[in-house]
């Protein structure tokens, strides 16, 4: 296993609170807009978290009072247009495989969404596990505004599982934003909390999660991902192999032990 406490990226901030790791873009200025190099870095990041035994949970903070503004015009928009096919297609592999690396990172995700996100940022938002945000949030899944196609890093196949099928077909079409009411309302925020308020929800939350048992959690997440592409007796299954996996876990001792000793119990992740 790795530590990811000594990460040091070049195109996003990260510091570790405990067992959380904090992540913001950092381009406030622009509304915080990704790049090729913001792309494959937490990419990269993400796939890594899978062996980091010191990270229980992620958590996504905006910064300057914007999440993401999506893929950065000047840096990402214009080359594109010039690009031929073979690079198109390298391009969109790798921005969905950052949602893939997101989904199959073992560790719970929390976005802390503010302003706008809006492309790529709400992609980002959806492909977590938890969401909360600001009254003053907007979410943009505005790929057709641009010419292209609703169907982009998965949102054809994420979103409407969390917001249902003809919401999502509504905001993939028209590309308008979804007010944070809206997100609420919906199930796409898990709740709304004032603005000076946010990074510390959020960050409560992460550590609540945390500071649980972070072998099962990770099986918690792989489940949830799986499972929609099994039948109802295959998710049964694997949910019962997945548990007894869990039954052998130092954790599950220790719970039973504390339980019995009416402490609360202090998981170790193993």
């Amino acid at each position: 296993m790795s530590k990811m406490s000594a990460l040091k990226p070049k195109h996003f901030l990260w510091h570790m609170d405990g067992a959380v790791a904090v992540i913001q873009l950092n381009r406030p200025e622009r509304k915080n807009p990704l790049t090729f190099d913001s792309y494959a870095e937490l990419r990269d990041t993400f796939r890594d978290l899978v062996y980091a035994d010191d990270v229980g949970a992620v958590v996504f903070l905006p910064n300057g009072g914007n999440f993401c503004s999506g893929g950065d015009v000047h840096d990402i928009i214009g080359p594109l247009i010039a690009m031929e096919m073979k690079e198109l297609l390298a391009f969109t592999r790798m921005t969905g495989d950052l949602v893939k690396a997101m989904l199959h990172c073992s560790k719970p995700i929390i976005a802390a969404l503010d302003g706008i996100a809006a492309g790529a940022g709400a992609i980002l938002a959806m492909a977590s596990d938890l969401r909360i945000a600001t009254p003053q949030a907007r979410t943009a899944f505005l790929f057709n505004r641009v010419g292209l196609a609703g169907c982009d890093m998965g949102a054809c196949a994420i979103l409407p599982r969390i917001i249902g099928q003809g919401r999502a077909a509504e905001l993939l079409y028209t590309g308008r934003s979804m007010t944070a009411q809206e997100g609420e309302a919906w199930g796409f925020f898990n709740k709304l909390v004032a603005a000076d308020a946010l990074e510390k929800e959020a960050l409560v939350l992460a550590q609540t999660i945390a500071t649980g048992p972070a072998f099962a959690n990770g099986i918690t997440k792989t489940q949830l991902d799986q499972e929609w592409s099994m039948s109802l007796d295959q998710a049964i299954e694997a949910e019962a192999q997945a548990q007894a996996i869990c039954m052998q876990t130092k954790d599950f001792e220790r719970a039973y032990r504390a339980f019995v000793a009416k402490q609360k119990p202090v998981f170790e992740g193993n």
